[in-house]
């Protein structure tokens, strides 16, 4: 079955992510992939890390034979990224510190089971590892 996508904001986030957590049943993989945001007058991101990881992980993905449910989470362009008061910093359910990252979110527990940060979300092994976890 094709990857399921559903893209949310700093600010619909939580209207996102209730949707997103109430159809997790029905999928094998839940994922929340924390990315920054695309300029829109250049489409391109800010962020080359997320330009790196994200072909790797959407490629890993679409091959998967699973059921899988990607959140697409924006964090902001760089200055709202970069403050220390961001709220997915600041959230104990993500304690972002860097993006991309890439999460196994666990529906039954309500919580991250696995999770690859910034430096590793591109590398092909690990992104297959968190599918199977």
């Amino acid at each position: 079955m094709p990857m399921k996508s559903v893209d949310a904001t700093v600010s619909s986030f939580d209207s996102v992510f209730e949707r997103f957590r109430s159809d997790a049943p029905n999928n094998k993989a839940n994922l929340i992939l924390f990315l920054a945001d695309k300029d829109p007058s250049t489409s391109l991101s800010w962020c080359p890390d997320c330009v790196r990881a994200e072909p790797f992980i959407y490629k890993k993905l679409e091959a998967s034979a699973d059921d899988v449910a990607v959140l697409r989470a924006y964090v902001g362009d760089r200055p709202t990224w970069r403050n220390p008061q961001h709220p997915w910093r600041l959230d104990s359910r993500f304690k972002l510190t860097g993006v991309p990252t890439l999460v196994r979110w666990d529906w039954e527990n309500d919580a991250i089971k696995a999770r690859l940060e910034d430096h590793e979300a591109h590398l092909g092994h690990k992104i297959d590892a968190l599918l199977s976890a």
